[in-house]
This record gives structure tokens, C-alpha cells and sequence, in this order.
């Protein structure tokens, strides 16, 4: 059986679960998220309602791996309702910097123009200083797609290391021509 799937998923104070069928819907004071699980799964809150449980009714390999991903799926989606998730990128580069205008974050990494992302509904992205871009929201994948499209826009480059990447990513670094 799944280690990860059997583990049941405590549901924390200030959070709802609702299951109607196959969607399970979970509400907190950062949002609200839905979910429709595959059909080989069967999710359900325990006797006292403080546990969402899932289960299978097959050992089929496929079916075994939708056990363990629904459960943490649904823990992420409580995760995130109560404490939500959050992406710190950094630009580093001489004139590169990172604004926000209204929905759009305006971002001028040594292009010729500057690039332009429009920000995604249920995101709060914010620019502290113009070397820093914070990523918050509720939904874990939302969160994370958006910083990776933030950070491929620019990068970062293994001779100089300029570029956008997360808050202590560690970039290898090339030497250049002379090989010094």
C-alpha cells in the first residue's frame, strides 16, 4: 500500500472540507480551492470530520501512484488555504530591475524592450525593492509556475551569474576565455 496515501491529512483550525462526490472542495481565510479526484480513489472524512482519508480499491501500479498524489494534493490545498505558499526570485544584474504596474509585472533584464507578464488571478506578487520579486497565493502549482515563468524570462547565466533566480539558488559558475 502507498506509505505517503494511507497517511491520513489532518485538517487544520480555520479550514473547511467539502466532498460532493469526486470534487472535493477546501475553503480557508486565504481562499478557496477545488479538486476532482480520478475515480480509482475514494476520499472521505473520517468519523469525527478532522481527517480527510484516502483510499483504493485496486493494486494496479497507476492506481497506487493516484493514492499517494491525491493525498498530497489535498494537503497542499489545505496547506496552502491557511498558510499559503510563497516564491522569492531575485534579479541580479547591473540596470536589471523588476516593477509592478497595476496586473502586469514589468521586468527590464537586458532585452531591448522591457518584458511585460501579465500576473494571474488568486496571485499577490509584490516587488519590495527592484531587485526582488515575492510570489504569494493559496494554489502550490500556480505559485511555482509563475515564478518559473518569471525566472525564465531571463536566466541566469553561468560566466557573470546575471540574471533572475530564486532567493538562494546557487549558480555554477564558468570561467571565461582566458580559463584564469
Amino acid at each position: 500500500m502507498s506509505r505517503i496515501g494511507k497517511k491520513p491529512v489532518e485538517i487544520p483550525s480555520g479550514a473547511k472540507v467539502d466532498i460532493s462526490g469526486r470534487t472535493i472542495t477546501v475553503e480557508g481565510k486565504l481562499g478557496k480551492l477545488t479538486y476532482e479526484h480520478r475515480p480509482e480513489i475514494k476520499v472521505e472524512l473520517d468519523e469525527d470530520g478532522k481527517n480527510v482519508v484516502c483510499s483504493r480499491e485496486t493494486d494496479v501500479r497507476e492506481v497506487r501512484a493516484y493514492h499517494g498524489l491525491t493525498r498530497s494534493l489535498i494537503a497542499n490545498m489545505l496547506q496552502g488555504v491557511t498558510n499559503g505558499y510563497e516564491k522569492r526570485l531575485e534579479i541580479q544584474g547591473v540596470g536589471y530591475l523588476g516593477a509592478i504596474s497595476g496586473d502586469t509585472l514589468q521586468l527590464r533584464v537586458g532585452f531591448a524592450n522591457e518584458v511585460h507578464k501579465k500576473i494571474p488571478k488568486g496571485l499577490d506578487v509584490t516587488c519590495p525593492d527592484q531587485t526582488h520579486i515575492v510570489v504569494k497565493g493559496c494554489d502550490k502549482q500556480q505559485v511555482g509556475q509563475f515564478a518559473a515563468e518569471v525566472r525564465a524570462v531571463r536566466k541566469p547565466e553561468p560566466y557573470k551569474g546575471k540574471g533572475i533566480r530564486y532567493e538562494g539558488e546557487q549558480v555554477r559558475r564558468k570561467a571565461g576565455k582566458t580559463g584564469a
